[in-house]
């Protein structure tokens, strides 16, 4: 079976964000933005997939043959491919934005010297608001030992001489990003603003750091580490001491890039490379600035720059009602996000913790607002005396800080905490709500494709499913009382799921039997058809599962916006099979399945992508669609987007993204902008 390799299908994705940033017809700053998000991507592959990487390249011979699908020289395919897009995030930079934002009255000093009128002003801002924060260290035989480099951290290696002997010496001079604004605005000069680097102000000012020493050579350098929790796969322990155990020492893991100036000599390479105890695998060149994902913060100028705001289409029949709950008695409600607002969910929850008839909250939490209003509203329904149990994990990469703060604010507001185990993941987005009326019983459902985060549903493509289905609240009760559970791997044995599909349990079969039973259509000479939106593709028992769909007549469309392993377009073996990759101002998120066509067609959405990881080493849960409304406007959302021409490409049978076909006019077709004119018109 002929699979693409994750993580150059994960670079080329990130190569697709960065055509964004070379598309003219974005947005300017927006364009600065998307060159922000791949510097961010390229820093958390370094952090998270990159040590692994080049610890499967130092095996033996004998072992690599052992593993399925290995594939040699793997290490040298990224890093050339990282090379080039550096090299392309570069012409970018410098050929297209760079003349933009002067043809709009911007001048960033980016490479470019300081012009004299601007020094004084430079120099009052480094004595002022950055050398406190600044703590040189030379490089002597014992600092050698004894310093070590943060993660991501900005600095620069500083050689000197001293005037008394002439012998020169290295200081590492750290750039305070993480204390001060990376940016800074500069008074105008003939009605042009001006924009200067943080870096750039401490680099003109070293003299007021070694005041008895000639400065010979300046270079910023920055490196990355293996910023994975290692947690001991068993059940022992305060996990949540574990994890801030854990927290403490990221900044100080393993090196797995060190990221130097274009220019430095090889024996300053040489020498900071046995500091820092880097292999040459390990040592890249960079440019002058490091850490770009900071352009997200650029100055704002010009309003007009940027896409033009959208406004989240109201349900003015859910917050007119005043009661969610009785909508949901006779309905279920569908969100679609970040196009709809996110405002019945907050209500869902801001109701609950009020109504005096409420008895029970369940929900699980993965990654929240750093000032969540949801939580807040559990906090508000423990102390009205409801029973509110909130999962949450706390391994959720890079949340785990907000997540602990968040779970010891719960705690102490009577909340019963339940913390995920070592080697499981809970990532289902999925919360239940009980309620009793003398002596009727009822239950309320959530069931989310993106987490309850209210700040990222303005950003994030998700779909947000409510309902009072009582046989989807009774399985999701279940769930609920499976995870609080400590056996968990004996009691899983035991749960059935019907409208659910959850990983541990059901989920696989029932994804296995779909497929099969498009692959039986289609050697009955029926119509067999199968739609996929995930985010990431990359479980070989599925891919080998849709390789026979293909081949055996079905039509498998898969609209996949990262790691995608599956290659289509070979023939004899993925011929009926088209992927399509959507970057867009929105960042694709939802999770939609889709077998068969017409009314018949079964949908499903929920928080689990086509990943290993999320079928065998998590807590994940998707649900069929069961009213026929929502069912279709699922369909139709993924046939809008199917049909995208402007902002998707075709992912090709070589792993590369190209565009489907060019479109001169100046009204190309948008997938996200048609979906959102599609719910406004059925508003």
């Amino acid at each position: 079976m002929i699979l693409q390799n994750r993580d150059l299908s994960w670079l080329s994705f990130n190569l697709r964000v960065l055509q964004e940033a070379h598309d003219p017809s974005v947005p300017l700053f927006e364009r600065l933005k998307y060159l922000s998000i791949f510097s961010s991507n390229l820093n958390e592959f370094f952090r998270v997939r990159y040590p692994e990487v080049m610890a499967l390249s130092i095996l033996n011979k004998k072992t690599k043959k052992a593993i399925e699908n290995f594939e040699e020289n793997i290490a040298d395919k990224i890093q050339d491919e990282i090379r080039f897009q550096l090299n392309f995030f570069g012409e970018i930079l410098h050929d297209e934005i760079l003349p933009e934002l002067k043809q709009n009255g911007i001048i960033f000093y980016y490479e470019k010297p300081i012009r004299k009128e601007h020094l004084p002003e430079i120099r009052e801002i480094f004595l002022s608001d950055i050398l406190s924060f600044i703590q040189p260290i030379y490089l002597d035989p014992k600092a050698e030992k004894t310093f070590i480099a943060k993660n991501n951290q900005l600095y620069f290696i500083v050689t000197l001489k001293e005037d008394s002997d002439g012998i020169l010496h290295h200081a590492i001079v750290n750039i305070p990003s993480d204390k001060v604004k990376r940016f800074f605005t500069l008074s105008p000069i003939d009605n042009y603003q001006y924009v200067v680097f943080l870096d750039d102000i401490v680099r003109e000012n070293l003299q007021y750091l070694f005041p008895n020493h000639e400065t010979t050579s300046v270079y910023s350098i920055k490196i990355n580490r293996d910023s994975e929790l290692h947690l001991a796969d068993d059940y022992s322990g305060n996990l949540l001491q574990r994890i801030e155990k854990q927290l403490k020492k990221r900044d100080f893991g393993t090196p797995s890039r060190f990221l130097y100036e274009d220019g430095m000599p090889r024996n300053l390479q040489m020498f900071l490379a046995a500091v820092f105890d880097i292999t040459s695998e390990e040592i890249f060149t960079g440019g002058r600035y490091h850490n770009l994902d900071d352009l997200s913060g650029f100055p704002t100028f010009n309003k007009d720059l940027y896409y033009q705001k959208r406004k989240p289409l109201s349900s003015e029949n859910v917050m007119n009602s005043g009661d969610i709950f009785n909508i949901l008695l006779n309905e279920d409600i569908l969100l679609h996000l970040p196009y709809q607002s996110y405002n019945p969910v907050l209500s869902f929850f801001n109701q609950a913790a009020v109504d005096i008839n409420v008895t029970d909250i369940y929900i699980t939490l993965y990654r929240v607002a750093e000032e969540s209003h949801i939580i807040n509203a559990l906090i508000s329904a423990a102390k009205n005396g409801k029973n509110v149990v909130a999962f949450i994990e706390l391994k959720a990469r890079f949340d785990e800080a907000n997540n602990i703060k968040w779970s010891k604010a719960m705690k102490q507001a009577g909340i019963r905490i339940i913390y995920s185990l070592p080697r499981i993941k809970v990532h289902s987005k999925i919360a239940l709500i009980k309620k009793k009326k003398e002596e009727q019983k009822q239950s309320f459902a959530i069931l989310s494709t993106g987490n309850f985060n209210e700040i990222t549903a303005q950003f994030y493509t998700d779909h947000v499913l409510m309902t009072s289905d009582s046989g989807i609240t009774k399985e999701l009760m279940q769930l609920f009382k499976f995870l609080e559970l400590t056996n968990v791997i004996e009691q899983a044995k035991k749960l059935k799921f019907n409208k659910l599909l959850a990983s541990q349990f059901n989920m696989v079969p029932v994804l296995y039997k779909l497929i099969d039973e498009e692959i039986e259509k289609a050697g009955n000479g029926q119509p067999a058809l199968i739609r996929i939106k995930v985010n990431n593709l990359e479980e070989p028992d599925i891919i080998s599962k849709l390789y026979d769909a293909g081949n055996a007549g079905v039509q498998v469309e898969l609209l996949v916006r990262s790691i995608c392993c599956i290659v289509p377009g070979i023939p004899g073996q993925s011929e009926n099979i088209v992927v399509k990759r959507i970057v867009g101002r929105y960042l694709e998120h939802s999770r939609i399945l889709i077998f068969g066509t017409g009314d018949n067609a079964v949908v499903v959405i929920g928080s689990a992508d086509l990943m290993t990881r999320n079928l065998y080493h998590r807590i994940e849960v998707m649900v069929k669609t069961q009213d026929r409304k929502c069912r279709e406007e699922l369909i139709s959302y993924f046939d809008i987007q199917w049909k995208a021409d402007d902002t998707d490409f075709h992912l090709l049978s070589d792993g590369v993204t190209q565009k489907e076909k060019e479109n001169p006019s100046a009204d190309k077709y948008n997938p996200q902008l048609a979906i959102y004119n599609f719910l406004a018109d059925k508003k």
